[in-house]
C-alpha cells in the first residue's frame, strides 16, 4: 500500500485536563484556569454554599503547569513553566489540583466511542490516539465529523483531529485548527499547509535540535526541506539527518500499532523543598513506599511482572543518579519492589539534599493472572547508604 492511499488520523483531546477540571466546574468556563495545585488547592464551599476558587498568587513552591485552558495560555501561560513564574503573568487565574483519576477516566470513555467507529487505533498517551481509517468506506470529513461527535457524546468534550496520509503529518495537522478543529491534508498540500510552520513542529524536532538548526539559519519545515541530505549529514548523525530529510517532506511510512508492549513501569515525585537523608529520613521513606506501590499498582493493572527494579534520585544540584538490580525472577508485588529498591539505595552516597526521587521496574514479563499486593503499612526503610 502506497502511503498516498492511506488515511492515517490524529486525534487530539482539545485543553483536556482543563477540559475534565470544566466540566466539573462549568462556572469558570472562559476563565484562564491552570491545572497545577495540590489537594489543599480544592475549591472550598463558603459559608453561602458558594465554592472559593484558589488563585495562582496563592501557590508556594517549585511546581509547575501540568496545563491550562486557552483563555490562560493567551496570557502566556503554557505546560511545563514554574507556576511561580505562571504567577508573576497571572496572579489571579484560577488555580485548581491535578486529578488524574478523572483523566483516565475520560480518557478511557473517548478511546471506547473511538473504536466503535474505527477499531484500528494506537494508543499515544492519555488525551491523544492515532486512527488507521484506510480501509473504511465513508469519505474523510465525514469520518472526522462522526468521530468527533461521538467523543462529545461520550464525554462532553472537544477534540481537533487530522486525517493524513502518515502519522508524522496528522500529528502536526490535528494542532492546525484547535480548538475543536478538523483538518484534511494531503501531499499535495505539504507545500502550502506544513513548509510555512516552523520547524519545531515536527514531531521529534526538540530544542536542541532547532536550536541547531536555527544556528545553521533552518527556521522554517520548508527551510528544511530545501536542505541537500549530504548537508545535514555534516551536521547531525547519520540517521537523524536521513530522518530530517524525510520528515520535511513529509515522509513517513510507520504503522499504527494498535498494541504494544510497554518496557518498563515507573514513579517519581519531585519535592516541594529540597529534604535532607538523614533529617527528613521519615518523608522519604514514606515516598519510596507510597512509589513502590503506585508501581505494583500499575503493573497489577496492566498485568506484567518484571526482573529489573531500578531507582532515580535528583539532588539539590540537580545532578540525576540511577541504580537497579536484576532480581533472579520477576515480581510484581510492592513489598519485592521495596525490597529490592533499598538494595538499590545501598549503593548510593547520600550526602546531599535530595529533588526528586522514583522507582521503575523493567525487564517485563505478561501474566496470566494478576496476584494481590502485600501490605507495606509496618515495613520500615532506612534511607542512609551505610546502613
Amino acid at each position: 500500500m502506497t502511503q498516498s492511499s492511506r488515511r492515517i488520523a490524529h486525534l487530539d483531546m482539545d485543553a483536556f485536563y482543563a477540559s475534565v477540571e470544566l466540566l466539573r466546574y462549568p462556572q469558570l468556563k472562559g476563565l484562564p484556569v491552570v491545572i497545577a495545585g495540590r489537594t489543599e488547592h480544592k475549591p472550598k464551599i463558603q459559608a453561602d454554599g458558594q465554592l472559593q476558587f484558589s488563585r495562582l498568587s496563592d501557590y508556594i513552591g517549585r511546581g509547575v503547569i501540568t496545563t491550562s485552558t486557552y483563555e490562560a495560555r493567551a496570557l502566556g501561560i503554557y505546560s511545563a513553566m514554574g507556576v511561580m513564574k505562571a504567577a508573576q503573568l497571572a496572579p489571579q487565574a484560577i488555580l485548581l489540583p491535578v486529578d488524574f483519576t478523572a483523566y483516565r477516566h475520560y480518557s478511557r470513555l473517548f478511546k471506547a466511542a473511538v473504536v466503535e467507529i474505527a477499531p484500528e487505533i494506537e494508543d499515544s498517551g492519555i488525551d491523544e490516539i492515532y486512527i488507521d481509517l484506510t480501509t473504511l468506506a465513508d469519505d474523510s470529513h465525514t469520518l472526522a465529523k462522526r468521530i468527533k461527535q461521538a467523543v462529545l457524546n461520550a464525554t462532553g468534550l472537544t477534540c481537533s483531529i487530522a486525517i493524513t496520509p502518515n502519522k508524522l503529518l496528522a500529528k502536526i495537522g490535528s494542532d492546525l485548527n484547535k480548538p475543536d478543529g478538523v483538518t484534511i491534508l494531503s501531499a499535495e498540500d505539504i507545500p502550502t499547509r506544513i513548509w510555512p510552520l516552523p520547524a519545531r513542529k515536527i514531531n521529534g524536532i526538540g530544542p536542541k535540535a532547532e536550536k541547531k538548526l536555527i544556528a545553521l539559519g533552518i527556521t522554517t519545515i520548508g527551510q528544511l526541506a530545501e536542505a541537500e541530505l549530504h548537508w545535514l549529514q555534516i551536521h547531525f548523525s547519520h540517521n537523524y539527518a536521513i530522518w530530517l530529510y524525510e520528515a520535511a517532506r513529509g515522509i513517513d511510512d510507520r504503522p499504527v500499532v494498535t498494541c504494544s508492549e510497554p518496557k518498563s513501569v515507573s514513579r517519581e515525585t519531585t519535592f516541594e523543598r529540597d529534604l535532607h537523608p538523614i533529617r527528613d529520613r521519615s518523608i522519604l521513606t514514606a515516598e519510596l513506599i507510597a512509589l513502590c506501590k503506585r508501581v505494583a499498582n500499575d503493573l497489577n493493572r496492566k498485568a506484567y511482572q518484571g526482573r529489573t527494579i531500578g531507582i532515580k534520585i535528583r539532588f539539590e544540584d540537580f545532578n540525576t543518579i540511577t541504580r537497579d538490580i536484576t532480581l533472579g525472577k520477576s515480581v510484581i508485588d510492592a513489598t519485592a519492589i521495596l525490597s529490592a529498591a533499598r538494595n538499590c539505595l545501598r549503593r548510593v552516597k547520600l550526602d546531599k539534599k535530595i529533588r526528586l526521587l522514583g522507582v521503575r521496574v523493567s525487564s517485563l514479563v505478561a501474566l496470566a493472572e494478576m496476584q494481590p499486593l502485600e501490605d507495606l503499612h509496618q515495613v520500615e526503610l532506612p534511607l542512609s547508604s551505610n546502613r
